[in-house]
């Protein structure tokens, strides 16, 4: 109960956070491209690296620090930094070909399942 209530936690402040950050290309007019997005993913997989490299050189950190961060705040602020530890695992693991089959299915079946949830809510629940 101790770790879901850290990876809550801190899912609410990477969630603050990337609200923060789509305020702040907001503001200044920068929403014709989805620059805050690209931020917080490239941010965020930044940060996954350089915790997922601690945590393994530093086994004196406890499970509870690796969710709050990991899981909570990175997993609140972007979704796509569990995405690339997940393929580098694989790849570093010498699965090539499952990284590169779960990278390309992963991108494929999300935008596929983002135009059938919008044709969804346009026409069967509309």
């Amino acid at each position: 109960m101790q770790l879901f209530l850290l990876a809550s936690a801190g899912g609410a402040i990477g969630a603050g956070l990337r609200y923060l950050v789509n305020e702040a290309f907001a503001v200044r007019g920068l929403h014709a491209f989805p620059w805050a997005t690209l931020t917080v993913n490239v941010v965020g997989c930044l940060a996954m690296g350089l915790l997922a490299g601690m945590f393994a050189e530093r086994s004196h950190l406890g499970p509870e620090l690796r969710v709050f961060l990991t899981t909570g705040i990175l997993g609140g602020f972007t979704t796509f930094s569990a995405f690339s530890i997940d393929f580098a695992r694989l790849a570093e693991g010498g699965e090539a070909g499952a990284a590169v089959a779960y990278a390309v299915a992963s991108v494929v079946l999300s935008i596929v399942a983002v135009f059938l949830g919008l044709w969804m809510a346009r026409t069967v629940l509309a």
